[in-house]
């Protein structure tokens, strides 16, 4: 044995039994199509398009030819499976919607919560809709659905491009796809950062390979430039971010003893804001729909108490939230897609993934948050490809709510930083995987043959190197 083939047998390749593509449907743009045969010659694989570029129409191509081999199941948050039923009836490929029992045709769609009526042992492929809500269940969930799935030859994870520093989303993506565990890539790449047990940071020299393996299996695309391909006509119409500031009566600090009503910091001291302004903040949101009463309108919120309070001032608000039905929550978004509700009242964690509403480009927070991603998540409900006007969105905070604000700035623009850096790293390498390269963890491009170390010319019993 030499050198040579010590080092291919140590080189992990990532290769599943995928499957040749037949033609694929003349309504696919050119990038699309190039994700969809890169994905389904992979076999396992996952497909982290950004918002707008036609994530449910490739998932429904890649589940038509893998119906050819067998039955395909597709698991989509709630009325995400019926917008995705809709798009396949568009495109003239039959999906069966299922609630709670298995319909047995070749392509059937549900919702993640129904997956414990179905034998995931009847399906060959499985497609995991806004795979990256995976990350908001408890362990339990999470190990249950890739559990159920680790026989399942073809595997398909479709979302939005994940933050660059969110690892846990990709180690999630990673073990579905039985690529590889999160344990086993967080001890290949990564160490502790300082004390802490809980944060992981890439090894110095492990940021171009990490993400070059990542390219071997998950496809990462901003914009179809990444992949080689003109984008013009995905830009974006301007996006309009507008802050509504409520003064605080700073008499009220006197009572305590303070000049002043000091910065709202602790959980605790930002509940006590909220609730104590959501009048005013209710009322100045009615203002802004009154004075263009014929937009459409998506407000956020966060607290019941909030939704109830912008449901009974704004006239025709509907609200979802979590107490409803599942069947009350699929009607009343379908509803807001359909134009049937002017004005739709809801929280980012029910209705923050997965909807198109570009026909609405006014929404509203009834106040800031902490969290990037679902912040990120609601806006591009509107603020995607297809949508042709400016999108509008107005937040409201008091005066005293300036450290979220600034917490929120921080990550904002440091998710804008990364991600800049991981076009440069990642775009290289995707489009050597589109022109069909396989990307190895540990590659090795050695010119020459390498003498073995003197230390191993005894290993034989012939007295000659080991290996020879």
């Amino acid at each position: 044995m030499s050198y040579e083939d010590v080092i291919e047998r140590k080189s992990k390749r990532i290769t599943f039994g995928g499957i040749e593509p037949a033609e694929l449907a003349p309504h696919m743009f050119d990038y699309q199509a190039d994700l969809v045969r890169w994905s389904l010659r992979k076999g396992r694989a996952a497909i982290f398009a950004d918002t707008g570029l036609g994530k449910t129409a490739m998932q429904i191509e890649w589940a038509r030819h893998v119906s050819a081999h067998g039955r395909v199941l597709i698991l989509a948050p709630l009325a995400v499976a019926d917008q995705t039923q809709r798009e396949a009836t568009r495109f003239g490929v039959d999906i069966e919607r299922a609630r709670n029992v298995d319909p047995g045709a070749d392509i059937v769609i549900t919702n993640y919560e129904q997956l414990h009526n179905f034998s995931t042992d009847d399906f060959v492929g499985i497609v995991l809709d806004e795979s990256s809500i995976l990350k908001a269940y408890d362990g339990k969930t999470r190990n249950a659905i890739i559990g159920a799935f680790a026989e399942t030859p073809y595997r398909l994870a479709c979302t939005a491009t994940p933050a660059p520093n969110d690892f846990t989303e990709l180690g999630n993506h990673s073990e579905f796809l039985g690529v590889r565990s999160r344990v086993e890539m967080l001890a290949e790449y990564f160490v502790h950062d300082g004390g802490s047990t809980q944060d992981w940071r890439l090894k110095g020299h492990a940021v171009a390979p990490f993400w070059q393996w990542v390219s071997s299996w998950g496809a990462l695309v901003k914009t179809p430039a990444d992949l080689g391909y003109e984008d013009a006509r995905f830009d974006l119409p301007p996006l309009e971010m507008r802050s509504h500031v409520l003064p605080m009566d700073h008499t009220e600090a006197w009572t305590d003893g303070e000049l002043f009503l000091a910065d709202a910091r602790s959980l605790n001291e930002q509940r006590r804001v909220r609730k104590a302004t959501r009048d005013r903040r209710v009322q100045r949101i009615v203002e802004l729909i009154e004075a263009e009463p014929e937009e459409p309108w998506l407000v956020w919120c966060e607290y019941n108490a909030e939704g109830d309070a912008l449901t009974k001032a704004i006239p025709g608000a509907v609200q979802v939230q979590g107490s409803d039905s599942a069947d009350t929550k699929r009607d009343r978004l379908l509803a807001f897609t359909d134009g049937q509700i002017p004005v739709l009242v809801t929280k980012a964690k029910i209705a923050g993934f997965g909807m198109n509403w570009q026909h609405c480009a006014r929404m509203a927070f009834v106040g800031p948050s902490h969290s990037y991603e679902q912040v990120y998540q609601a806006i591009r409900r509107c603020w995607r490809f297809g949508q042709t006007r400016p999108v509008e969105v107005h937040v409201v905070c008091a005066e005293t709510e300036r450290a979220i604000v600034e917490n929120y700035t921080r990550k904002e623009d440091g998710a804008a930083r990364l991600a800049a850096e991981l076009s440069a790293l990642v775009g290289p390498a995707m489009r050597a995987e589109m022109r069909g390269h396989i990307a190895r963890w540990n590659p090795h491009n050695a010119d020459s043959a390498a003498r073995w170390p003197t230390w191993l010319y005894s290993q034989n019993e012939d007295g000659t190197a080991w290996g020879t």
